[in-house]
Parts: structure tokens; C-alpha cells; sequence
């Protein structure tokens, strides 16, 4: 999979019908996200895509895979985890390169929206890029290499940034963003750890997706009011 090729057209690129949600693990996106799509697809063309890694629907895919799948999930999926925690020490050369290789795989799912937003075609984007912020945990680069001698991490490193930035400025139209306090996240969520739900409800608000419209809502609603919400924001800034 090579890296996209950043023509003078997509530098910059405002991706019309392209809805982005996102928030916390917890949050309801998933759930929100197939409302959504439901609801648009009585207006016209709408498709559904994923822009997460391996942990969620992209990991279903490749189980699927004759003989090879589930393994090669379990493998993708623990150096995916381990690149989710930037406070880790530096990741090793094989680690680099198979999250440089899921950041990649991440790209060519954005191509795809892109082509569906060119198309006139609305996408639900589940989660989004962003170059603001480094960690797999927030959607950002997953290499960081700054106190490295390893030539071959730096260059991942700095190809990893490139790629986000990119990534970054194909600007989705709409931002649902969605907030929700760590503790009802992990009421929500029990199987996941609760720093990690601490860390993300605190970032994902800083995240401002290279100036994009942002329309907030407060995911401890009731789930109708969520949906209501969405709805009306998807109304006066899709047309």
C-alpha cells in the first residue's frame, strides 16, 4: 500500500456530505452512526464508513480471511494496542512498521470517502484523522521517533506525520462530536480501563479537525435527544 500522492486539488479539501462522529469509547457512535445512515438513505445515496484501525470492523474483515485471518487479527490487533499508548518507550522496527502499515491501510479507507464525497454520495464517517494530537487512541500518529538515533524510526516517523497531516486536511463537512463523562463511559464500557476513558474524554474535546464545523452534544442525553441533535445539525449543514 503506498502513501497517497497529495495533488494540488486534495490539499486542502472540503469533503461535501461527509459527517464524521466521533467521541470516547462509550459515547454511542457506533449506534449514532447507524441511526444516522438510516435516516439519510431516505434523502438519497448514503454510505457508512469506518476510519478506525484494527479494533474495530477493519478486525472482523481480516478474520474473515481464508486460514491466515485470525491470526493475523491477533497480531495486528496487539501492535495496535501497544502503539495506542504514546507514554510507552519507543516502538521497535517490526512495530513501526506494521503501525506505519494500519495508518496506511486508514488512508486508503479515507481515499475511499473521499471518492464517495466526489461522487455526491453522503458518508457517516465513523471516527476521523487527526494531526493535532500523536497516539493511535485519539485517531493520530502512532510514531513519534524524536530521541532516536534508529534512522529507520525517524524516517517512519516523519513519513507517519506527512501521512496524518494529509489525512487531516481532507476536512470532513460536519463533526458530531460526542462528549460523555469517563465514569459513564465505563459504566457503559466495563471491559475497558478507565485511565484510558479518563484520557480520551479530556483530548477529544481539544481536537478542533483543521477548523472544521464541530457540532457538540452531550452523549449522557437520553439517546433520542442524541439522535435529535445529530439530525438537526446534519440538516442545516448537509444540503
Amino acid at each position: 500500500m503506498s502513501e497517497p500522492t497529495t495533488h494540488s486539488n486534495e490539499s486542502n479539501a472540503l469533503l461535501t456530505g461527509v459527517i464524521a462522529v466521533v467521541g470516547c469509547d462509550g459515547t454511542g457512535k457506533s449506534t449514532l452512526s447507524a441511526d444516522l445512515l438510516t435516516n439519510l438513505r431516505d434523502r438519497g445515496p448514503a454510505e457508512r464508513r469506518y476510519l478506525g484501525l484494527v479494533s474495530g470492523e477493519t478486525g472482523d474483515k481480516i478474520k474473515n480471511l481464508p486460514l491466515i485471518g485470525v491470526g493475523l487479527e491477533r497480531y495486528l490487533a496487539a501492535k495496535a494496542t501497544r502503539a495506542q499508548d504514546m507514554k510507552k518507550k519507543l516502538p521497535g522496527t517490526g512495530t513501526a512498521i506494521i503501525m506505519h502499515l494500519l495508518s496506511l491501510w486508514r488512508a486508503a479507507h479515507l481515499r475511499r470517502v473521499m471518492r464517495l464525497s466526489r461522487k455526491g454520495v453522503k458518508v457517516i464517517a465513523d471516527r476521523y484523522p487527526q494531526a493535532e494530537i500523536p497516539g493511535f487512541h485519539y485517531d493520530g500518529p502512532g510514531i513519534t521517533a524524536s530521541h532516536t538515533d534508529n534512522w529507520l524510526l525517524r524516517k517512519l516517523a516523519s513519513r507517519e506525520q506527512t501521512l496524518y497531516q494529509w489525512m487531516a486536511k481532507q476536512k470532513p463537512a460536519l463533526v458530531i462530536r460526542l462528549n460523555l463523562d469517563a465514569e459513564i463511559a465505563h459504566a457503559r464500557k466495563p471491559d475497558h480501563d478507565i485511565a484510558e476513558l479518563r484520557d480520551k474524554s479530556l483530548v477529544m474535546p481539544r481536537l478542533d479537525f483543521n477548523g472544521a464545523h464541530i457540532h457538540d452534544i452531550d452523549a449522557s442525553k437520553p439517546y433520542p435527544e442524541v439522535l435529535a441533535s445529530a439530525m438537526q445539525a446534519i440538516s442545516q449543514s448537509i444540503h
